[in-house]
């Protein structure tokens, strides 16, 4: 194990050495200006390191195994009422729960009080950004119900991210311009931390559960659902908020 972590360790720093190596140029070669609080500079990096260490670590321990497992046992049970159920409630309360999406919201709220699209008020803004945690994760709920059904039936997933996406580009002139960003960005916020290492072990060990399905090919893709479908339904909140 500490073997094992010594590597992490290694290999998370030289995955940030490009990081650190264009701001030190920028910051000592163009700015020509040292390091504000250098010695907390050096100790926030080693915490970053360490805690991406311990963080890939957790996944692989933890994350990734029990997704598989639970997903495989929803397979094998044959019940598509509880394997649905379950990947609904995974997506929604995954996506609640992330920090991402929690700071987007709030940020969200403040700036559209500030350019009055809602009332101003610390009330408003938290129902604003509340309901605006729900939608996002109403949609990946959805997302993901609809993402294991691709799997099951065999759907072909580039017809569904077309059809999409052109949804998603019909949709925008006609939702409220200051929602526009905001929705474009929650495909992002959702894809975090939380949400990708589970939703991705759902979908490959789904996969690998169900004859004649190859956790290559059919496992992957439910990231592109939990990203499309926020796009799709933030705007439409927006809609019905304007």
């Amino acid at each position: 194990m500490l073997g094992r972590l010594g590597r992490l360790l290694w290999e998370c720093l030289r995955d940030l050495l490009p990081i650190i190596l264009v701001v030190t140029f920028f910051q000592v070669l163009v700015l020509r200006e040292p390091f504000p609080n250098l010695d907390e500079i050096l100790v926030g990096l080693l915490f970053v390191i360490m805690g991406l260490a311990l963080f890939i670590q957790g996944l692989e321990m933890g994350l990734f195994p029990l997704g598989e497992s639970m997903a495989q046992a929803f397979a094998k049970k044959g019940s598509l009422v509880a394997l649905l159920g379950f990947s609904f409630a995974l997506g929604f309360g995954t996506t609640v729960a992330e920090p991402a999406l929690i700071a987007v919201a709030d940020e969200a709220a403040e700036v559209a009080g500030a350019a009055g699209a809602i009332v101003d008020t610390l009330e408003s803004r938290e129902d604003y950004a509340y309901h605006l945690r729900l939608t996002v994760a109403l949609s990946v709920g959805v997302s993901l119900v609809l993402g294991v059904m691709r799997i099951l039936k065999g759907w072909s997933l580039p017809l569904f991210i077309i059809v999409g996406y052109l949804l998603v580009v019909v949709m925008t002139p006609l939702a409220p311009p200051e929602i526009v960003g905001i929705a474009y960005d929650s495909g992002g916020v959702t894809t975090s931390t939380i949400t990708v290492p589970l939703v991705t072990a759902l979908g490959v060990g789904l996969a690998s559960a169900i004859r004649g399905r190859n956790p290559l090919l059919d496992g992957f893709g439910l990231i592109a659902f939990a990203s499309l479908l926020p796009m799709i339904f933030v705007l439409g909140f927006g809609m019905i908020q304007g």
